[in-house]
């Protein structure tokens, strides 16, 4: 499932958005948010109760995204990423990044029968794109 192509694919669009980001530097939501900025990419942040994360400004859910982000990077409980999943394919988002911990099964099925580009169960993106803290 998760091949290079994948990853590529993923990587190849643009603008991102972290849902799970934290205002708390040392979680992984705030270090992914950190390595697209580090990466000089785009993002948008979707957290359901803060205003602004490591300056960028959040919307409260995947619906309030802009139009046209190409990706989601998810770092939330699985039982969350069922429902961002749907909210994602309702949104129209093609390509998501489950990193490790959010993903389950159910949420795999639900965006690969929507026929979004999946990558789940490894690997991290912090490694992908070289976080570094």
């Amino acid at each position: 499932m998760n091949t290079q192509a994948d990853i590529d694919a993923f990587l190849a669009g643009a603008p991102h958005a972290v849902v799970g980001a934290s205002t708390d530097r040392t979680k992984y939501g705030n270090k992914v948010l950190r390595c697209y900025q580090q990466n000089g990419r785009p993002v948008h942040v979707v957290h359901p109760r803060e205003r602004e994360i490591e300056g960028v400004s959040c919307v409260a859910s995947v619906a309030d995204l802009p139009a046209g982000v190409h990706g989601l990077s998810i770092i939330t409980p699985p039982a969350i990423t069922e429902q961002v999943v749907q909210a994602a394919i309702a949104k129209g988002i093609r390509h998501l990044w489950m990193q490790p911990g959010a993903e389950s099964a159910k949420a795999i099925e639900l965006a690969q029968a929507a026929g979004l580009g999946v990558i789940a169960g490894g690997p991290c993106l912090l490694v992908v794109l070289h976080f570094r803290e």
